[in-house]
């Protein structure tokens, strides 16, 4: 039997050390654990936690064209970019689905760097290709970049220490290139997945040890502590936060997963057409939050009940809130029993468990 052999980041040691549960994700060994889900969830909405999250993918988009390809490719209007402004966007398929939820950067004229998750970067990389009719250069530099994302209301307090870059005054969705804790050319964004106030680092492999160690330290008199996967999907849950593979993918479509405010036909891109008829119609299902009124957890699969038991949709994403101390879940839901304050049922184990359409995100920030 052929052994399939995990991609490491270059923090692999430093989880170990610690004493981390790791797991495979998306082809990586990542931690998913180190002192408790409930625990490392409390630290990012309260303090300051860290993580790594080097598996994501980082593709450059450079030269003549590059504007032009990115607009084709993405659903947002990157027009609107300025350097050091980061946008939130998705990648359209030609069937009205989503290739990828992503982050672009605007570096500078004819220069963007496309952020997209670790599952889908050779899936991304040959689609961007397929449609680079423009001549932009287009690279893939994942191998090359680590990046750290550290969460928190301390967050601040903690790097400022590192770089004479102002981070207070540094707005959401905005980032910087300059030296950071000594290392020179480092990218530091007001960028994160939790919700909470923060910054994702990106560096060159050769750095990676140092930022670590420098990290922990600035925040070691802020209670820092390291944080897994599993408290990253509790935490982005909690917000609302749609997970690739989970609440949208090459089946959704992006208005119905309530990503209209990042599909702009103010331009054309892949498949607008199509999706500018289904914004005039509506979508017959919409992507919903629900709270469970009734003992249960929902999970990715379960079926969504009417008070008949009639399957009206399907659990996308659930979890116990550690903030909220309740299930929480989203899915897709038929448009009709969509509204806000509707009761629904969950199928568990086969039995109709009682849950309630909330308004997203669960947490207010």
């Amino acid at each position: 039997m052929k052994t399939i052999r995990l991609k490491k980041t270059a923090f692999n040691v430093m989880h170990h050390a610690l004493g981390a549960k790791m797991v495979e994700y998306a082809g990586y060994e990542m931690p998913v654990q180190y002192k408790g889900i409930t625990h490392e969830h409390e630290i990012a909405r309260k303090g300051v936690g860290v993580f790594d999250v080097s598996h994501m993918g980082e593709i450059s988009v450079q030269g003549k064209g590059s504007l032009e390809l990115v607009q084709k490719i993405t659903s947002n209007d990157a027009s609107k970019l300025y350097p050091g402004k980061v946008q939130y966007s998705c990648m359209p398929n030609d069937t009205g689905g989503i290739i990828d939820d992503l982050l672009v950067y605007k570096i500078s004229k004819n220069d963007y760097l496309l952020v997209v998750n670790a599952s889908n970067i050779q899936k991304d990389l040959e689609w961007i290709i397929r449609h680079n009719s423009f001549g932009a250069e287009v690279t893939n530099i994942s191998d090359s970049v680590s990046l750290l994302a550290v969460q928190g209301p301390k967050s601040v307090e903690a790097l400022q220490k590192l770089t004479d870059i102002n981070l207070k005054k540094m707005e959401s969705y905005t980032f910087t290139i300059g030296e950071f804790a000594h290392i020179p050319n480092v990218l530091i964004s007001a960028t994160g997945y939790t919700g909470e106030s923060g910054f994702e680092i990106y560096v060159e492999n050769r750095y990676a040890a140092h930022l670590w160690e420098t990290i922990f330290e600035a925040g070691k008199d802020l209670g820092i502590e390291p944080i897994g996967l599993a408290a990253r999907d509790t935490l982005r849950l909690e917000m609302g936060y749609c997970l690739y593979g989970n609440d949208i993918n090459e089946f959704t479509s992006p208005l119905a997963a309530g990503l209209g405010w990042i599909t702009k036909f103010t331009k054309d891109f892949i498949h607008s057409g199509f999706l500018r008829i289904e914004k005039e119609k509506g979508t017959t299902e919409k992507l919903v939050g629900f709270e469970m009124v009734e003992k249960g957890i929902p999970r990715h699969g379960y079926e969504i009940w009417d008070n008949k038991q009639q399957i009206i949709g399907m659990v996308t994403s659930g979890t116990m809130s550690p903030t909220l101390n309740k299930a929480i879940g989203m899915g897709y839901i038929s448009v009709e029993n969509s509204k806000e304050g509707e009761d629904i049922y969950i199928g568990i184990r086969n039995k109709p468990v009682k849950a309630v359409i909330v308004k997203t995100p669960f947490i207010k920030k």
